[in-house]
């Protein structure tokens, strides 16, 4: 049986574009063990996926780092991928057992797809569009949903100024322009779902009472499961660019992607389906931007 070894020690929405390149693996070999070595941040989220044997979580101090080496040093594998391109996993991967060892690195011209392909190339695997489609065979209807067709809003910490990149445009709302928002969405005969970050942002809190809980439900302490299972039922989903948006595309879920153009998103997104994005403005031109392609 082939081991594969893939560094992923970063975010969620990092993970699963390393989740598409384990999808290639298991098509062109779906005997093949593959271990994840994960961050404190996208373990947990990183063990629930079935495709993956073992997930190890990597502490990103000195100790962590030999301890790590020693363990992984019993076993030679057929591939290492450095899929995140930290110095840590490159140092750590320089003294393991291996066949071959590919370091993926984010240049100026490669899309994210791009770089997945060349992987594919080095480790002698068959490239396979079928990589998009990772999380068919996902399963989870444990999350008690409220409505059967609806429009998923997820307002996380990227909404907030105070709480996201300064130099990004501020698209935070005021109170009466998000209710004003929720209102004219549901007046096209749409439900609502709203979830958000790990704590429920101040202002949602503020606004619960001026909804029309008929319509508009807000998910809180949602785990990223949960939030995915959302996401899998819903007719669109509106955000700010991360983790979730990929979660959409995967399932082709049309989805509306707010971004803001200092920063190059076309090379993490250039594979998505049934994708819209849209810039950062100050909420009242964004939102009105945002109804008119509900």
């Amino acid at each position: 049986m082939k081991k594969y070894l893939i560094f992923r020690t970063d975010r969620v929405g990092d993970f699963l574009l390393s989740l598409s390149l384990i999808k290639i693996i298991k098509i062109n070999d779906p005997e093949v063990e593959i271990t994840v070595i994960a961050s404190e941040r996208n373990f947990k989220y990183v063990k629930t996926f079935d495709e993956i044997k073992n997930v190890i979580v990597l502490k990103n101090n000195f100790l962590s780092k030999i301890k790590l080496i020693i363990d992984l040093r019993r076993i030679k594998y057929d591939a290492i991928i450095i899929h995140d391109g930290k110095n840590r996993s490159r140092f750590i991967s320089f003294f393991l057992k291996f066949k071959k060892r590919v370091v993926c690195f984010t240049n100026l011209i490669d899309t994210q797809l791009d770089i997945i392909k060349k992987v594919c190339e080095k480790i002698n695997l068959n490239f396979s569009y079928k990589c998009l489609d990772f999380l068919d065979s996902r399963n989870h209807n444990f999350v008690n949903i409220p409505f059967i067709k609806y429009i998923h809003l997820h307002f996380d910490e990227k909404w907030e100024y105070n709480k996201y990149i300064k130099k990004y445009t501020n698209i935070e709302p005021n109170e009466n322009e998000l209710v004003s928002f929720i209102n004219n969405i549901i007046s096209k005969d749409k439900k609502l779902i709203i979830t958000t970050g790990k704590k429920l942002p101040k202002i949602l809190n503020n606004i619960k009472n001026k909804i029309n809980k008929e319509n508009v439900h807000i998910f809180t302490n949602q785990s990223l499961l949960e939030i995915e299972h959302i996401v899998f039922n819903c007719d669109l989903l509106i955000t700010c660019h991360g983790w979730i948006s990929h979660i959409a595309s995967s399932k082709k879920i049309r989805q509306i992607d707010i971004i803001d153009n200092l920063y190059p998103y076309n090379k993490w997104t250039s594979h998505f389906r049934n994708y819209t994005s849209i810039n950062r403005e100050s909420f009242d031109i964004l939102s009105k931007k945002i109804i008119n392609l509900v």
